[in-house]
């Protein structure tokens, strides 16, 4: 079985370019937050809303672009929940509209297999640009993954809560909403209503028990 996750509101408790942007103060970090709402609602074209965010916060320094992004809080009850699905030999992946910097770290914190994100672009130790691999389609990232693997439809799972992360539940044959905007509150299987991912577990099984055996 393979759980894709996304990583902002889902496996990370944040929102990362908003909490970056406090460095240059709350009218920018309004104008970051403005713009990352449109664009988890899906009110604005996705890939030119991040360009648009990284371009507002260009000249932040690195170290306190790093230094932030490893204090991101990771979500309540993704250590159970991933912790869980690894003793059952499930593969976990991460597919993110954000950053190498703020993913890199949930390899090993929660035991994934693999993560698909952009990249922010330094140069002399300043923010300059985004080069961006995963785009608004995020199954197109995790695609090849999916063939090389031969996992079916049935043996995908997607858990997610933006309007950008909708074309990843094409993908699977369980999509779980969490903590969602509307439209993906509409369309998923299951919702979980509060931040603490734990809850999946007796819902994960309830429906897929004889999958969740531990391995020896």
């Amino acid at each position: 079985m393979l759980v894709i996750f996304d990583v902002e509101g889902v496996l990370l408790n944040a929102e990362y370019l908003p909490v970056l942007a406090k460095l240059m103060g709350p009218e920018k970090e309004k104008e970051i937050w403005d713009i990352t709402i449109k664009g988890i609602n899906g009110e604005i074209n996705w890939e030119e809303g991040l360009r648009k965010r990284v371009r507002a916060l260009r000249g932040i320094d690195y170290n306190r672009a790093f230094e932030i992004a490893q204090s991101l809080e990771i979500m309540p009850g993704a250590k159970q929940l991933c912790s869980f699905l690894k003793r059952a030999d499930w593969k976990l992946v991460a597919v993110s509209g954000g950053f190498t910097i703020i993913t890199d770290r949930l390899i090993k914190e929660l035991s994934l297999d693999k993560i698909f994100s952009n990249q922010l672009i330094f140069k002399n130790n300043k923010l300059d640009d985004v080069i961006i691999s995963v785009t608004s389609d995020k199954s197109l990232a995790v695609k090849s993954l999916i063939d090389k693997n031969s996992f079916s439809k049935d043996d995908i799972i997607v858990v997610v809560d933006g309007a950008n992360d909708l074309k990843l539940f094409n993908l699977s044959s369980f999509n779980v909403g969490f903590c969602p905007v509307d439209i993906v509150r509409k369309k998923a299987d299951v919702v979980i209503e509060r931040k603490n991912l734990a809850d999946l577990i007796p819902i994960f099984m309830e429906k897929f028990g004889n999958k969740l055996i531990p391995k020896e």
